[in-house]
Formats: C-alpha cells, structure tokens, sequence
C-alpha cells in the first residue's frame, strides 16, 4: 500500500454502515456480563458448525493467492487449516471465561460529606481492524470485541476475501442467536473501504492495523483516529558470555524457526566474543538443518557463517528462515545495537548471571523484554490473554500484547446533594479527598 495524501471520503453505503455498528455498540456496552459470555459462545458455536465451509473458502483463496505470487510468509499467515480454526475457536471460549473488564471500579473516593467520586471501565466504543492474511484475526477481535462492549469493523487483505466471509457469516449467524445484535460486526471488502475507514472519526474509535510495516506506517500517517500498534517486529536475542550454550541454542531456535513469519520471531542474534566461536560451531550446523539462512558480520564470519550481513540487515524484519548475527565487546555494545536497531517489540538475553540480565531487562525500552527464554512468547493467549487484538510497541499503555484490559476506557462518575463549586471556592464547604475501599 503506497503513502498517500488523498484518503478517499466514505461511501453513503459506508457511512450507513458503520453507523449502525455504531448503534449496535451502544447497545453492547450496555449488556451484562452474562450475555456477551452467551455471545462468545454462541459465536464459538457457529463457528465449529461453519468449520468446513470456512477451511474450504480458505483453501480457494490459498489456490488464488498462489497463482498471484504472495510470498511464503504471508501464505503461512493466510492458511487457516483445521487444526488452526478450531485453536482459535477454542481461543473464544477462553475470552468467554476471562473476568470481565467492564464495570471495573478503579477509584472511589470521597470529596466531601455526601459527595462521592468513582472511576469505571468502560467500552472504547467502535474498533477499526485493518489486517493483511490472517484470517484467524477475524475470530480473535471479533470474539475480544463482543467480550469488552466494542463493537468492530474489521478489512483484512483481498487474499483472505473468501475466508473473512465465510467466518463472518458464521460470527453473525451466532450472534444472531443471542441479545448482542450481528450489526456490532461490520466486514469491508474493498481497498477503497479500508482507505475509507481511515476518515471515520467521531463513529471509530480506535484502529488497529495487523500487518506489514507499509500498511502500518500508512495507517498511521493518514488518519486523526488513534493508531495501536507496531510498524516492526525487530527482535534480539543476546547471548551472554556466562550462559549455557545447549540452553541458547534451544531459546535461538526457537525464537526463530517456531514461527518465522510472526512479529516476534528473532531476527538479529548478539553473541558475546567470549562464547561467539564455540557457540557457532554449534549453532551453525542446527540452523543449516532447519534450513536458515545465517547473515554475519565479519568476526562472526570468521567462525563459519558464509554469507555476509550488510548495514540494512540489522533493521530488517525478515519474517523467513533468515537470521542475522554480530559478535559484541560486552553487554553495553548490545544493548547499544538494539537501541538502535531496534523496533521496541521483544528482546531477550540468554544468561546464568542474574545481574547481567538485570541490567538487560532494566535498560532494554521493549514492550516486552526476557530472560532465558524465547521471544515467541510475545503472544495474548500465550500471556493468558485468551487472544490479543495486536502488540502495541508504544510507550503509553496499553503495551505489549493487548487483551481485553487494552480494549477498555474509563470514566468518572460523581454522585452529589446538590453540591456547588461556589460553595467550595467560598469556603463555605471544604474538601475530605478520602479514599474509600475500591
């Protein structure tokens, strides 16, 4: 998707619409807790009965999608086998189960006689979903929109039409079953919707682009609504010089090659000079079994990694079996590499010396930042999330990998006898500013 300046105005039909997603919004957020749990089951059935016509529409867009060229990676994202669609079933039951975020009292307090203050959860309101191949996606905010009284208006890639579809039909069929209305979930088919979208301020709320770092950065670039999420997924795995080696090559490994197409898959490897040599001899022949391509610079080279690692290497998000690799002094060289080159998405350090990886953890600006383990576990349902709507590599919260609590707001409430802030700037009254248990 090539930057533009010229974001197309919304269609009649878009505005209608996504206007009645709007609607149906307002009327989530006012269910209970117990009728969107029914939501997300009656979604979760729907979607187990739909399953074969589901895998069939996948496999017609995986054909079209192979004859058009889409590359290796983003065929990964795009198939959804049986295996896939009923993980991420299984993935809306556990979004059913969660605690609800809504109605969550953050602050009570009192600020004078009979004047009583609280802060409460509530629903964002409306979520724009813009992804590429992965049609999994579709299920995941779906179900982590109905749970947290938002609704969504979901585009994901033309290489996924039929798949998106096919799911949405079943989401609707389910909700249709139950007291949250199918409108809450709108799909947009089009380029021109999806740029469309981007112009929607003041009935979306929030969008979340799921996808390639141009997709991201264009989104952000073009529109007024707030942006979640991340434009690289470039993740570091540093090797201390007091480590045990067997150990960081399994953490490496499997960084990398678990699923090399996601975000948080390694894609630059730090080897301290003391371990670098022995550590390669080892690594090296691993890797060449699973097929990776290893890119070095020169010291590393001279350890027996043949193909060279050029300057853009250190800041490219390979999302394949390819994997960089520098020999450093010590641990200030690589957390000076990853401020860098680094995307602030994951970065882990491999260690037996508890100060060492302190210092790591404590100087690394990641949303998510670990020690003596794979960077593959930047993930919701791995976090006990259920499911994520994306990662969000930005300072301000939420952070990281965003369930449920990253899908709500909040507001004030405050409950008076007809207190006046003219009392109070007189000083007839005077404040108490006294918490109350929450």
């Amino acid at each position: 998707m090539k930057k533009s300046t010229s974001v197309p105005y919304p269609s009649d039909d878009l505005l209608l619409s996504s206007s009645r997603v709007r609607e149906a919004s307002v009327s989530l957020g006012q269910c209970s807790n117990e009728q969107r749990q029914q939501a997300l089951t009656a979604m979760a059935d729907a979607l187990t009965s739909h399953a074969k016509s589901i895998i069939e529409a996948n496999l017609e867009d995986l054909a079209r999608s192979e004859l058009a060229g889409l590359n290796k990676s983003l065929l990964a994202r795009l198939k959804l086998d049986d295996e896939k669609l009923m993980l991420a079933i299984e993935g809306v039951r556990q979004v059913a189960a969660l605690p609800d975020p809504i109605g969550l009292r953050q602050l009570h307090r009192e600020l004078a006689d009979n004047l009583y203050l609280q802060r409460i959860t509530v629903p964002l309101g409306v979520l724009g979903v813009i992804f590429e191949s992965r049609p999994d996606a579709v299920i995941q905010i779906a179900s982590l929109a109905i749970r947290s009284g938002n609704g969504a208006i979901l585009k994901g890639g033309s290489e996924a039409k039929l798949t998106n579809e096919a799911i949405v039909i079943a989401l609707k069929e389910g909700l249709s079953t139950t007291d949250v209305k199918p409108e809450s979930i709108s799909l947009l088919t089009t380029r021109e919707e999806s740029l469309s979208l981007l112009r929607l301020d003041g009935i979306v709320d929030l969008i979340i682009p799921r996808g390639s770092n141009e997709l991201v950065r264009y989104i952000q670039d073009n529109t007024r609504i707030p942006v979640l999420g991340h434009a690289d997924g470039i993740c570091h795995l540093y090797i201390d010089s007091e480590v045990d080696l067997s150990q960081a090559l399994a953490i490496s490994i499997d960084s990398k090659c678990q699923y090399p197409a996601a975000c948080n898959s390694v894609e630059t490897l730090l080897l301290h000079k003391d371990i670098a040599a022995s550590f390669l001899e080892i690594a090296i022949p691993a890797y060449r079994k699973l097929n990776v391509v290893l890119l070095g610079d020169d010291l590393s080279r001279s350890y027996g990694i043949s193909s060279k690692a050029e300057e853009e290497d250190w800041s490219t998000e390979y999302l394949d079996l390819k994997l960089s690799v520098k020999v450093v002094s010590n641990l200030d060289e690589a957390l000076a590499h990853i401020r860098r080159y680094g995307s602030r998405h994951t970065d882990a350090i491999a260690s037996r010396n508890k100060q060492t990886a302190q210092k790591f953890l404590h100087s690394v600006d990641s949303s998510g930042v670990y020690h003596n383990c794979s960077t593959r576990f930047a993930d919701g349902f791995r976090y006990g999330f259920g499911a994520e709507v994306g990662i969000s590599t930005q300072t301000l919260p939420p952070r990281g990998p965003v369930g449920l609590d990253g899908l709500v707001t909040y507001r004030y409430y405050l409950e008076g006898d007809g207190h006046l802030a003219a009392d109070f700037a007189s000083g007839l009254s005077s404040f108490s500013h006294k918490d109350i248990s929450k």
